[in-house]
């Protein structure tokens, strides 16, 4: 391989990289919020308690993501006025509801910014494409783990405020 395909592989690999996220990006966040709200029971949503404690204990206790998830760049620093998901601003039902729907924005925007990792293949060598493929799981998974288990807490903690507000 000479210098110059090197070079253009590289330059392409990394435009590429940058258009495809940034546009995944800006895709999702310019969806409108209803899209994201929960409709309807699923099999993930109608998880029990049990089950959604125990989901959150593996990210906790095996993935240890608590001692991780704050160092990693929070995403809404890239559009205005996106959603702040890096600390709670207030803790009403309402924000909550809110951060949660934000967590499913992001879980979306960043499962999406995996799927176009193959079109590398098109102009990589095997070791290219490998290494790209692989740089699209390591820089999207640990913010799909983190939005994950974020939500499980954050549902759990909207559940107690609206059993006070019932009560």
């Amino acid at each position: 391989m000479n210098l110059w395909t090197t070079v253009w592989t590289i330059t392409a690999n990394v435009l590429g990289v940058l258009i495809i996220h940034l546009g995944i990006a800006y895709a999702c966040y310019r969806m409108p919020d209803y899209w994201f709200v929960k409709r309807h029971p699923s099999s993930y949503q109608q998880l029990t308690a049990k089950d959604s404690l125990r989901e959150e204990r593996f990210y906790d206790r095996v993935l240890k993501i608590r001692k991780w998830k704050d160092r990693l760049p929070e995403g809404s620093k890239l559009f205005r006025q996106a959603f702040d998901k890096s600390k709670l601003q207030h803790k009403t039902a309402v924000h909550y509801r809110q951060f949660i729907l934000e967590t499913r924005r992001a879980e979306w925007t960043h499962s999406l910014s995996i799927l176009p990792a193959p079109l590398f293949l098109i102009w990589n060598n095997a070791i290219g494409s490998g290494l790209m493929i692989a740089y699209s799981l390591i820089a999207n998974i640990p913010f799909i783990l983190i939005q994950r288990y974020n939500r499980f807490r954050l549902n759990r903690i909207l559940s107690h405020l609206e059993g006070k507000e019932r009560a």
